[in-house]
């Protein structure tokens, strides 16, 4: 039977993607698990795989086709079996919605009508990739689902409902995307007319760039914002780096000041756990881990990917991860599950020469420190003398819904203690 395949939510904000490129062509029969074709949404490049099995007998659109909204049909795939009934959310949009462990379950996942999982003689059991990683980062044996997708496949959506029916603490879903950029001050009209007398030329907003003008705009108009400056010390940390460095120069390695930043800020949420929280439409989440985003600038845009349970980690895996994290950013090749969660983030403009700034919250996140550059001052000593010190200027925004000012102070002050006595940080001292 005919069954669409529709093109794929494959991140939170994605609203229309590119088909860069496809792995099969018209005829093909494929298998569930096979690569259908590589999608490029407003976070990154992915793959995206067919829970169908098949003949292909239509691809509706040529690779590099762009501007296609989500669940706009891409493809056709004959099942050959009269007894599937066409989904309404079929292969792309079930298995590529953002990973969310969500408690407000769609109406989807609420009407679905589980079967009996189908299995081999070897007992085999038929599952998607995404749902197997959803089962095996919530705990979940296999063998307790029940499968509702095509041929009793587990899908994402059966792992959602036995969440639910296991009263597990939830996580409310993502908000929808807010359409547009809000309360404009001027109209296009408008602005265009200001300037009719002068040459110019229209670049439209579109993919990341717009995703994060509608975001930050969000933030800004909803989240109360304030914030707290301080300037640390950093020599005795850069002379420990120094020290670290050539150790590690002989394994070919090397740590930067960001990633003794990273490590002070996770170990911090952990000293400090009343910080380590999430807005989540009217409540407040307290995490558990200490997972900390670090903004990437890309092309046209910026992305946050997540170092998890950082402050459990050496700087040499932070250095390594947040460099393998970076370099898949900037060919857009990360995964939701990589750029998703965190509470707080870190943005680092010391490597432009910028001595301080005040960076924007990154909804759901309670804070975000805005990491300057380092330069050599006089600074007045315990006996009144005048000394050179290296500072640095660190600005934390802050989320007043969640953190009030005397737990923000508490939360800087641990970063700069740790900072400024790096041998914790290293030896993952408290």
């Amino acid at each position: 039977m005919p069954t669409n395949i529709l093109m794929p939510a494959l991140s939170p904000t994605m609203e229309e993607g590119i088909l860069s490129k496809w792995f099969v062509k018209e005829g093909d029969t494929v298998e569930s698990g096979d690569l259908l074709a590589e999608i490029e949404t407003d976070k990154a490049t992915m793959e995206f795989e067919s829970i169908y099995e098949g003949n292909v007998t239509q691809l509706l659109f040529a690779e590099g086709a762009a501007g296609i909204k989500v669940n706009t049909p891409i493809a056709v795939i004959d099942t050959g079996d009269s007894a599937v009934e066409e989904s309404s959310v079929p292969a792309g949009v079930e298995e590529s919605k953002p990973e969310v462990k969500s408690a407000e379950i769609s109406e989807q996942v609420k009407q679905a009508k589980p079967v009996h999982v189908n299995k081999s003689s070897s007992s085999r059991i038929f599952i998607s990739p995404l749902a197997k990683r959803l089962a095996k980062e919530n705990g979940i044996a296999l063998e307790n689902l029940k499968g509702s997708g095509h041929k009793g496949r587990i899908v994402k959506r059966d792992i959602e409902a036995y969440l639910l029916e296991q009263k597990e603490q939830p996580t409310p879903s993502i908000p929808a995307q807010v359409q547009g950029i809000t309360s404009e001050a001027f109209s296009f009209e408008q602005v265009t007319k200001m300037y009719q007398d002068r040459e110019y030329e229209v670049v439209e907003l579109e993919g990341m760039r717009r995703t994060i003008a509608t975001r930050l705009t969000q933030s800004k108009q909803t989240i109360p914002h304030y914030y707290l400056r301080r300037e640390v010390e950093l020599d005795s940390l850069l002379k420990l780096r120094s020290k670290v460095n050539s150790f590690l120069a002989k394994k070919g390695k090397k740590v930067s000041i960001n990633d003794f930043i990273i490590s002070a800020v996770a170990k911090a949420l952990e000293l400090v756990p009343q910080a380590n929280t999430v807005w989540a439409a009217g409540n407040v989440l307290q995490l558990k881990s200490c997972d900390v985003a670090v903004a990437v600038s890309i092309d046209d845009g910026l992305i946050t990917p997540v170092i998890k349970d950082a402050n459990k980690k050496s700087l040499t895996e932070i250095s390594n991860e947040m460099k393998d994290l970076a370099e898949r950013a900037r060919q857009r090749k990360l995964q939701p599950t990589e750029y998703i969660g965190g509470t707080i983030t870190v943005s680092n403009l010391g490597m432009f020469g910028i001595e301080n700034f005040d960076a924007i919250i990154n909804p759901p996140h309670a804070s975000i420190l805005a990491v300057g550059t380092g330069k050599r001052k006089p600074v007045v000593g315990p006996s009144d003398e005048i000394e050179i010190k290296t500072l640095m200027s660190l600005t934390l925004s802050v989320d007043h819904r969640i953190i009030d000012g005397a737990l923000g102070a508490q939360l800087l002050g641990t970063i700069v203690d740790l900072l400024e006595n790096p041998v914790s940080v290293l030896l993952n001292l408290d």
